[in-house]
């Protein structure tokens, strides 16, 4: 296997840890548009195993099909994970089907709301882009794993571990992130800092959440499509209490690639995710959303182009520079509500907790970054080996769960040394 992966940034740092100490690739190559930056996280990698040999930097524009197409065909890249943000999915996505190579990525395809009816009814969804494409990917013979983060991602892979070993019948798939990280200044006090792309979070925020329902699919002939529908954004808040120390969080319905996958894979009556923003979150993206900054069209300021949430973006630290300012735990699951293989009603949130300081200690990677990092490289470590194998357009739910969980689970060097747990609700 040789794997490209294009973006150095905090996801892509970490993922380039975490994978130098594993054996099943041949060459591993950080491309970035800064291609200083993919040489700083290749030489964090390299630093971590003596004598390590293959990793290498490269620079890569990420919007251009063609520049990312004759990348994978200069390196002869197997796989290429797509490690930057939503906004250039379809470039990558598209190089790689150009250049014969199989295709990896933590968020799918940009949505566009309803033109009309936005709060009831989605417009283009998140991944229809790439699901379009899935004949061409099924006709080459090469994969397309979509949404293989931590979330989207692991929650998916909890839910399918859920509908195979746990359950007889779901009537609700609900995806639950919280966490209680807490960014501290220099001088003491708690300020304000995302644990990933603030670009992203205004784009997933402020999007109308879907919901998936079966009786509304059922309704529209059977057709998985017609069981989508839309909110307004901070929807049906409740309390969630997390586990390990993190306790209740105010969770609301946000837009988010599970509600996407699990139906198309997965038996269930309901998918959801709700995220914990907590109410600082809550109020600043309103207010983005009240002053326009959280548009992505560009406005001229003294005479530069910039888009307002660019701005917004580079005004916050980077979040692959804040691990050492970050304290507390994050944690991604999914709560699975129906009955049990014993014909017993069960309630079963099945989850993964990552503590800063942990992170930190042993990656020199903030926890929310590192969280997402770990699975796609523990999910090429499966292909790599024939554990998972296809061609198309799949989400994680599409896998067998189990030898996922157990690789995650294993102590190092076997495995990743990183447990999940199940705790009944």
């Amino acid at each position: 296997m040789r794997i490209l992966m294009i973006g150095a940034g905090g996801v892509g740092d970490a993922a380039a840890k975490i994978a130098v100490s594993r054996d099943f690739f041949e060459v591993f190559v950080v491309a970035d548009y800064d291609v200083e930056r993919a040489r700083r996280t290749v030489a964090h990698a390299v630093s971590r195993r003596p004598g390590e040999q293959r990793f290498h930097a490269l620079a890569v524009d990420a919007s251009d099909v063609d520049q990312v197409a004759a990348l994978i065909r200069l390196t002869g890249a197997t796989h290429v994970l797509n490690a930057v943000d939503p906004r250039f999915v379809m470039p990558i996505f598209e190089g790689a089907l150009a250049a014969g190579a199989n295709y990896l990525d933590m968020a799918m395809s940009l949505s566009r709301p309803h033109p009309e009816r936005p709060y009831a009814e989605p417009g283009v969804k998140l991944g229809d882009l790439q699901f379009h494409r899935a004949p061409e990917w099924e006709a080459a013979g090469r994969l397309a794993l979509v949404g293989i983060g931590v979330e989207p991602g692991l929650s998916d892979v909890f839910a399918r571990y859920a509908a195979d070993h746990l359950f007889s019948s779901i009537e609700e798939l609900g995806t639950r992130d919280g966490a209680n990280l807490a960014f501290i200044r220099p001088d003491g006090t708690e300020g304000f800092a995302p644990g990933f792309s603030m670009w992203t979070i205004i784009e997933e925020c402020l999007n109308p959440p879907v919901v998936w329902e079966k009786s509304r699919a059922e309704a529209g002939g059977g057709d998985v499509e017609a069981g989508f529908f839309t909110l307004p954004p901070f929807s049906e808040p409740e309390v969630f209490d997390f586990p390990e120390g993190i306790g209740p969080v105010e969770c609301v319905h946000v837009e988010h690639e599970e509600v996407l996958l699990m139906p198309r894979w997965l038996d269930a009556q309901r998918v959801t995710f709700k995220y914990g923003l907590g109410e600082q979150m809550i109020s600043i993206l309103k207010a983005l959303n009240t002053l326009g900054l959280d548009s992505t069209e560009p406005i001229r300021i003294k005479g530069v182009d910039i888009a307002p949430r660019d701005l917004v973006a580079a005004a916050l630290p980077d979040p692959a520079t804040i691990g050492p300012q970050l304290q507390g735990k994050t944690c991604a699951g999914v709560l699975v509500t129906g009955t049990g293989k014993d014909g017993q009603p069960r309630r079963t949130y099945l989850y993964h907790v990552a503590d800063n300081e942990v992170t930190m200690r042993d990656y020199d990677a903030q926890c929310v970054v590192w969280q997402t990092a770990i699975n796609p490289i523990v999910a090429l470590e499966l292909l790599a080996t024939g554990a998972w194998s296809g061609a198309g357009v799949l989400g994680p739910e599409a896998f067998d769960a189990a030898p996922f969980l157990e690789l995650l689970a294993a102590e190092q060097p076997a495995g990743y040394g990183s447990p999940w747990g199940m705790e009944e609700k």
